[in-house]
């Protein structure tokens, strides 16, 4: 655990410390019913990057290989993104190609190329290692101990993992849940990682062993944000043209942890606001294939999709007078 009270706070008003993720750079190629992208940059780290990076200065650590075409992540420095941490090594970049039906939360992976991805050791430089907000996607378990143990004093770490860890390391990752502040997962994983098909019973389950607050990602169904013993729901936004939900989980983690940075402390109201705008990014990732929308997209844009889950959720209730 960060160790930091739950207002996030040190005393006084901060300006708000670096964005740190640590993920997946890849190369992928998707199709779905309405079209086909080969070889569009993607993985956990650039999803992320794409969403925080609207907020506040974003560290980003990874892996590719050397025939990567790092010019497309031009857009991520010109919006202050410092990828010092990105390793370029010698062989081939990760590579992921999937295919989408109608049902967009499902998926069916064609091939999965890990490159250099296979033998990544994170290392943290020096001047990444004082981040107050840390973002772990979702690669294996010991590996996210590793960058933790790099970490000088985090106001908030959040953490990713997937089924793949929760089947064949599931020791570690239960240990790694005593030293974050927020697992993101989505609903399937919650099931499988407590063993419970009731999403509440399975949230609760996690608080136990660590962590502060559980979000639980539902695809175009939302998300929900368990903390102590309050529960939030935030719908999916209802959209007219979705390309690739490719990346959504991911610009929805970085648009949450945006926010919270940008506010600068960890508040049921500002937990609460920050679920509202990793879901507004999630849904902007799904508007264009990889981070193509993400890529020119504006706070203002932003703002105005925080606005419209704020009139599509809101109603006025007077309680009920006599029998």
């Amino acid at each position: 655990m960060s160790g930091r009270d739950e207002r996030g706070e040190r005393g006084g008003v901060e300006a708000p410390g670096g964005i740190l993720v640590v993920g997946s750079v890849a190369l992928d190629t998707v199709e779905t019913p309405f079209g086909k992208a080969e070889e569009v940059v993607g993985g956990s780290a650039v999803y992320f990057g794409s969403a925080a990076s609207l907020f506040g200065h974003v560290q980003l650590v990874g892996v590719v290989g050397d025939d990567y075409p790092l010019d497309r992540l031009d857009f991520l420095r010109a919006r202050g993104a410092d990828l010092e941490g990105l390793e370029v090594a010698g062989g081939r970049s990760f590579r992921w190609s999937g295919v989408y039906d109608y049902d967009l939360n499902a998926r069916r992976t064609l091939s999965t190329e890990l490159g250099v991805f296979a033998d990544f050791q994170p290392t943290v430089p020096d001047t990444f290692r004082s981040a107050e907000w840390v973002f772990l996607g979702n690669i294996d378990p010991a590996l996210q101990h590793g960058i933790l143990d790099q970490i000088d004093a985090p106001r908030l770490v959040a953490c990713d993992t997937m089924n793949y860890w929760i089947e064949r390391d599931r020791d570690t990752l239960l240990a790694l849940l005593q030293r974050i502040d927020m697992l993101v997962i989505n609903d399937s994983e919650a099931r499988e990682l407590s063993e419970d098909h009731n999403l509440a019973r399975a949230a609760r389950w996690i608080l136990d062993r660590g962590p502060r607050h559980v979000v639980i990602k539902k695809g175009e169904h939302g998300a929900v944000l368990f903390h102590e013993d309050r529960v939030f729901f935030v719908p999916g936004f209802p959209l007219e043209e979705v390309f690739d939900p490719t990346g959504a989980g991911d610009s929805f983690a970085g648009g949450m942890l945006g926010q919270l940075a940008r506010a600068g402390r960890v508040t049921e109201r500002e937990l609460r606001r920050a679920v509202v705008f990793g879901c507004a990014l999630g849904s902007f990732a799904c508007e264009a294939f990889g981070p193509d929308r993400l890529r020119d997209l504006s706070l203002h844009e932003v703002g105005s999709r925080v606005q419209g889950f704020l009139e599509m959720t809101r109603f006025e209730h007077q309680m009920p007078v006599g029998p």
